[in-house]
């Protein structure tokens, strides 16, 4: 089997933000061991997150497993060290509850240079914390990263539109 290269989203050089806090909370890379917290936040939030990825998606399935769901987070762990991709967990302050994810992709649009996805857990969207999360995305994003266009699909572009984008 040939192994594809896959381009690196940030260079070698640069120091990719490791933890970051508000006044509510914590943003870390997502990891293997993150699985029995994530698994719960994403099975008690599936069908807003079947919006996240695309305008209707599959994931994650009704049937996942917690299995299935290590296996997502050995590989987004896996991106992260290859600098590839950037998933990151939402826990609250005390990091015994997820509260979501952001995820930092390549665009594969001509014009954007990264996408970014989101999403917090049903439970917290009444108490404003998508919309907080979202912001404090952005901030974080074009402060710390070396990005010079970046996309949130879904959010700032519509999903219809960002699907003919080149």
């Amino acid at each position: 089997m040939e192994m594809v290269a896959v381009e690196k989203l940030v260079s070698d050089d640069f120091d990719i933000p490791k933890v970051t806090k508000s006044n509510k909370f914590l943003l870390r890379m997502l990891s293997a061991s993150d699985v029995e917290l994530d698994y719960e936040a994403v099975m008690s939030s599936k069908i807003q997150l079947r919006q996240v990825f695309a305008e209707s998606d599959d994931w994650p399935a009704e049937g996942m497993t917690i299995a299935d769901n290590l296996a997502d987070l050995q590989r987004h762990e896996k991106e992260f060290m290859n600098r590839v991709a950037f998933a990151y967990t939402v826990m609250n302050c005390s990091e015994d509850r997820c509260l979501g994810c952001i995820y930092i992709k390549p665009a594969n649009k001509r014009s954007f240079d990264a996408a970014v996805y989101m999403w917090v857990r049903s439970d917290e969207i009444p108490n404003g914390l998508d919309e907080e999360l979202y912001q404090f995305a952005v901030s974080w994003i074009n402060e710390k990263w070396p990005f010079k266009n970046v996309a949130y699909p879904g959010r700032e572009i519509g999903w219809n539109e960002w699907d003919m984008l080149p």
